[in-house]
């Protein structure tokens, strides 16, 4: 890895926008996702699920509020066309319009300086989200449609930054696949247990209060690529032990963040198979919670 992370933006194209509009958007979002919407306030950005009735990811959301009733949700490019599809067909009488904007205003990932510039974490200024820093790195996401200025940046070292930011963010090769907990969702901020109800909320309180939590999610090395829904098996094991969650390859070096059964993590993990290429453990940016806890 070079010693100094290159700064600069990059063109986020597997990335897109959604639109939530009208009189009832804020409430219609928070009764159908995991994060507090109602509370949003203009200068900041929440991390939020979008689950199916058994509590498992469709897709996951870096939400703001664009104006009084007018709230963007940033995700997967692969995922948007259906999670959108699903929320219009539980919007019924609300006074709520959903549309895609991802061409008329796509993302952008900065590194760096330009990044630094939206202060804290999950803070908004104009049209700058600031995310949690990785590897000592600023980042953020920029919303287009023009590019910002400064140098250009390698999409991959971007997606190298936010797998070891260990945030996950659900593409279509893993919806469906994880609870909230067992990516590290509420971990990171992205569920609210006190908001109410939302799809599938019950098996995220069940999971949460019944200490039933046995899958999280870990940074990986690799010495070969991967990708996500790639399963991670313990040497020996024939039976799964976790799924690849987002994967990168940047400068000749491979990482990926996967969830994994907590019983295996004293195990040797491999990529693909029981004896395929071997896993190393990296340091997550964040403490996990304890059992206790």
């Amino acid at each position: 890895m070079n010693s100094v992370f290159p700064h600069g933006a990059c063109a986020l194209p597997d990335w897109g926008v959604m639109r939530a509009q009208g009189p009832d958007a804020a409430s219609f979002l928070h009764s159908q996702l995991t994060q507090d919407v109602t509370g949003l306030a203009m200068n900041e950005a929440r991390l939020a699920g979008y689950c199916s009735a058994k509590g498992r990811l469709l897709a996951t959301f870096v939400v703001w509020r664009e104006a009084a009733d007018d709230y963007l949700l940033a995700c997967s490019a692969d995922v948007l066309p259906a999670a959108l599809k699903r929320l219009r067909m539980f919007v019924l009488r609300a006074k709520c319009t959903l549309s895609d904007l991802s061409a008329e205003r796509p993302l952008w990932g900065l590194v760096g300086d330009a990044a630094a510039g939206g202060g804290v974490p999950w803070r908004r200024e104009a049209t700058l989200l600031r995310l949690p820093d990785a590897e000592r790195q600023a980042r953020a996401l920029w919303l287009g449609p023009a590019a910002p200025d400064g140098p250009a940046l390698p999409l991959a070292a971007w997606q190298w930054l936010e797998v070891h930011s260990a945030v996950p963010r659900i593409v279509a090769a893993t919806s469906e696949q994880f609870v909230p907990q067992m990516v590290n969702l509420e971990v990171v901020g992205g569920v609210n247990f006190q908001k109410g109800c939302y799809p599938g909320q019950e098996v995220v309180a069940r999971s949460q209060y019944r200490g039933s939590i046995k899958r999280r999610a870990f940074v990986f090395g690799s010495t070969a690529a991967a990708q996500p829904g790639q399963e991670i098996y313990a040497a020996g094991d024939e039976q799964p032990a976790g799924m690849v969650v987002n994967a990168a390859s940047y400068d000749g070096r491979h990482a990926l963040l996967a969830e994994v059964k907590l019983a295996a993590m004293s195990a040797a993990l491999r990529l693909g198979s029981s004896d395929g290429v071997a896993l190393t453990s990296r340091t997550l940016p964040y403490p996990l919670p304890t059992a206790a806890e």
